[in-house]
């Protein structure tokens, strides 16, 4: 798709864990959306890291604001899409965090295509 990142671009968020998952990690979690703006949480800038180790796959994300109210739904997709992909003994921890605040620049240029 024109609008996907070129190979090379630096990769959304933080990734510590085997690299044969990072770009599936990266797709499934592109497929979460915020229901409020209908853009995927990769692309507001949401996730702010992913590790996978020893049968344990951890995500630290935020809302757009600390009164979403639809945070716990896109929790809830967070870890749907990541039971679809990783082992079924892995555990998915999904850790909602405020600091640093989310800020608009936080956001993918496709975003802020969208949004202007």
């Amino acid at each position: 798709m024109k609008d996907d990142p070129p190979i090379d671009a630096p990769f959304p968020f933080p990734y510590k864990g085997p690299s044969r998952l990072q770009m599936p990690v990266l797709a499934a979690l592109s497929r979460v959306v915020d229901p409020e703006v209908a853009l995927s949480i990769v692309d507001l800038g949401l996730i702010y890291g992913v590790a996978i180790d020893q049968g344990r796959a951890r995500v630290r994300m935020t809302m757009t604001s600390a009164a979403c109210p639809v945070a716990d739904v896109i929790v809830d997709e967070v870890e749907f899409e990541l039971e679809g992909l990783l082992p079924a003994e892995c555990a998915i921890e999904v850790e909602l965090c405020w600091e640093p605040a989310w800020t608009p620049e936080r956001m993918s240029a496709r975003a802020r295509r969208f949004m202007s």
